[in-house]
């Protein structure tokens, strides 16, 4: 009766479930064989058995169009009863019951389903016992043990379910974020193709017609006209090119300077249990959009190194602006390991470091790492600086 779990659990737990319902049937029909061969009450217990399985159908007819506990719970009570019914009629059925605790755990609630099956073996212990009119270890260790399994595998179960649920959670979210990425890394690309193509076209087209206005003094006003209206033209489209730019900037560094951006990886790294820090020193001035993206991704990069592989509890990170270029250095207190051979790509950290260097090549920077076993790690990105024209 309750809802079938969503993929990949449905997949990996319907095995089970159909087995309740084959181990429900099976039991039915022994008990009404056995009940057929002894020749007592066959009639009544036909019955009984028919309007059981109807009553059963129809359960997993509507776990299919309702939820809720209420339904569950009222379709479980007329199984019981029709159970009690049939233990009456005929001791036969008594182990029906090791289907109804199965049940009893999976629908009703974690604190209601254990002492419902206690009540059920009290009631297959007394249908045993009460027609042999006396209390035997058989009859009281079969309800027993077998309420035991039922509760131990559907607590299991249970627990599975939930796993397998957050497990899909997981898995969405890491498409999510691996979806985002892909986006962050295509716009990051743009970004640095506009800049280094056509920013760095128009600029030159800027420079070219100041040149030539400069040396064009005694020009016609006409031509001078012109040539200004050219200039605002370029100066215009160099303006939107460099907005086009910023619009592709990481959402951590959309508005704000890298100072701020550094920041919040700091504040977010202490919330994950790294003792991170932040300094800057030198007068901070305004970086081009690739130099900043660059500058950011190392420190994300490094800063999830250290969480992920260093084993360090202590990061500090420095920014530092030079007159003619800007620096990140990030060194951490962990474990440390050899720059020349770092761990492998399944863990992480030589993609990670490969992908860093490039990104700071493709602007002109380096990066630079000091590391060893038991050492620490001090990694330092440098990207110089030319002044905008």
């Amino acid at each position: 009766m309750d809802r079938p779990p969503t993929r990949p659990a449905a997949v990996t737990l319907s095995f089970l479930r159909q087995a309740e319902h084959v181990l429900f049937a099976v039991l039915l029909v022994v008990g009404a064989v056995r009940t057929a061969r002894s020749g007592g009450h066959t009639a009544a217990v036909l019955a009984v058995v028919v309007a059981v399985a109807v009553w059963y159908v129809l359960g997993i007819v509507l776990a299919r169009r309702a939820s809720g506990r209420g339904v569950a719970g009222g379709w479980f009570a007329g199984l019981v009863a029709g159970w009690i019914v049939l233990a009456v009629l005929s001791v036969d059925f008594v182990w029906l019951a090791f289907a109804l605790f199965l049940l009893a755990m999976q629908l009703l609630p974690r604190t209601v389903g254990p002492p419902v099956v206690a009540v059920l073996t009290a009631v297959a212990i007394a249908a045993v016992a009460v027609p042999a009119g006396k209390l035997t270890a058989p009859s009281v260790l079969g309800p027993v043990i077998g309420a035991a399994v039922a509760v131990v595998i559907m607590t299991v179960y249970r627990n599975l379910r939930q796993l397998l649920a957050e497990l899909t959670a997981a898995q969405d979210q890491l498409a999510a974020a691996q979806r985002e990425a892909g986006v962050l890394a295509e716009r990051e690309r743009l970004a640095g193709e506009i800049h280094d193509t056509t920013t760095q076209s128009v600029s030159a087209i800027v420079l070219l017609l100041k040149s030539a206005a400069g040396r064009w003094p005694d020009a016609p006003p006409a031509a001078r006209e012109q040539l200004d209206a050219a200039i605002e033209s370029a100066q215009a489209a160099l303006e939107d090119t460099r907005r086009t730019i910023r619009a592709l900037t990481p959402a951590s560094l959309a508005g704000r300077p890298l100072t701020d951006a550094l920041g919040q990886l700091v504040e977010d790294a202490r919330r994950l249990g790294v003792d991170a820090h932040l300094t800057v020193d030198g007068t901070p001035y305004p970086l081009a959009t690739p130099a900043a993206v660059a500058l950011l991704r190392a420190g994300q990069e490094a800063v999830a190194n250290v969480r992920a592989h260093a084993g360090a509890g202590h990061a500090e990170l420095t920014l530092t602006f030079h007159p003619g270029a800007v620096s990140l250095d990030v060194v951490d207190d962990g474990e440390g390991f050899d720059p020349g051979r770092p761990r492998s790509s399944s863990t992480g950290t030589g993609l990670g470091l490969s992908t860093m260097r490039r990104r700071l090549e493709a602007v002109g920077g380096t990066l630079v790492i000091e590391s060893g076993a038991g050492q620490g790690t001090a990694l330092s990105a440098r990207i110089p600086i030319e002044e905008a024209p």
